[in-house]
C-alpha cells in the first residue's frame, strides 16, 4: 500500500555509511532534511573511517541493495534520487533500470565517488560509464580530478563533450589548479553556467561533494531547474564549509 500522507518531497540517497557523519548517507540525510525534504536511504556499503582516516569498506550484497530499494519504491512516492558509492557498474545499471521503471522522468543525480577524501580508492584508476548509464541520469557531479578518470578522451573539453552527449555535467572546482571554487554546469542542451564562490573564508570539509550533490537533489525534488538547483546547492555547501574549522560540517 502506497503512503501518500507525507507532505514533503521524498528524496532517496543510495550511498555508503560513514560512521563520522561527514560523508555518505548521514551527510546526505542531514542535507536533505535541512533543505525542506524528507530523507530516505538505501545503504550500499559499510565503511570503517573517520573524517581523516579510512580503514576499510564492506560492500552490501547487491541483492540486499535492490530488495531494499524496491520496498521503498513500492511504498513511497520518491521525488528524486542521489547515488553515491556503488560497488560496480553492473549494480549501478540494475539500480537505474529499477528507478526508471518506477518513474521515467525521476531526477537522478550521480556523484561519482572514486575515492574518499582521506585517499581510499573505491573504484580503481578509471570508471568508464556506458551511454546506457549516462542517459538514465539527470546530472553527474565529478570534481576536476575525477572527470579525468571518467573517460578515455585526451583533453578536458573532449571528456566533457563525451559525457554531455548523454547527460548534464556539473564540474566542481574544488580541485581546479587555477580557478578553485568555480563550478561549471554543462547542460545536455549545450548551455553552460558558471557558479563562482561567494565566500572568502571556508574550511576544507570531509564529504563536501556529498553535501553538494544531495542539496542539488533536494532542490530538484522541489521542482527547481537544474541550473537553479546547482547554484542554490553551491550556496548551501559554502555555508556548510564555513560553519566551523573542523573537517565535519554543521548543517544549521
Amino acid at each position: 500500500m502506497t503512503d501518500k500522507n507525507i507532505q514533503k518531497p521524498i528524496v532517496l540517497s543510495i550511498a555508503g555509511f560513514d560512521p563520522s557523519g561527514g560523508a555518505g548517507l548521514l551527510a546526505d540525510i542531514k542535507t536533505i532534511e535541512n533543505n525542506g525534504c524528507y530523507a530516505m536511504a538505501v545503504c550500499t556499503a559499510n565503511t570503517l573511517q573517520t573524517d581523516v582516516y579510512f580503514k576499510d569498506c564492506y560492500w552490501v550484497d547487491a541483492t540486499v541493495v535492490l530488495k531494499q530499494l524496491q520496498l521503498l519504491l513500492d511504498r513511497f512516492n520518491i521525488a528524486a534520487v542521489k547515488i553515491g558509492i556503488i560497488e560496480n557498474l553492473t549494480l549501478l545499471e540494475q539500480l537505474l533500470k529499477v528507478l526508471k521503471a518506477y518513474k521515467k522522468e525521476l531526477p537522478i543525480v550521480l556523484d561519482p565517488v572514486l575515492k574518499s577524501s582521506s585517499g581510499h580508492s573505491f573504484q580503481g584508476e578509471k570508471l568508464l560509464f556506458s551511454a546506457d548509464i549516462l542517459k538514465n541520469i539527470s546530472l553527474i557531479t565529478p570534481n576536476y580530478e575525477e572527470i579525468f578518470q571518467l573517460s578515455n578522451a585526451s583533453s578536458l573539453s573532449e571528456k566533457i563533450t563525451r559525457l554531455q552527449q548523454f547527460t548534464s555535467v556539473l564540474l566542481k572546482g574544488g580541485h581546479h589548479p587555477s580557478e578553485k571554487g568555480k563550478d561549471t554546469l554543462y547542460l545536455k542542451d549545450k548551455t553552460v553556467f558558471n557558479f563562482f564562490p561567494s565566500e572568502e573564508k571556508i574550511y576544507e570539509k570531509h564529504g563536501s561533494g556529498c553535501i553538494l550533490s544531495s542539496a542539488i537533489t533536494s532542490y530538484l525534488a522541489q521542482g527547481k531547474s537544474l541550473a537553479n538547483a546547482c547554484e542554490d546547492a553551491k550556496r548551501y555547501t559554502e555555508k556548510a564549509l564555513q560553519s566551523n574549522p573542523t573537517k565535519l560540517a554543521y548543517h544549521s
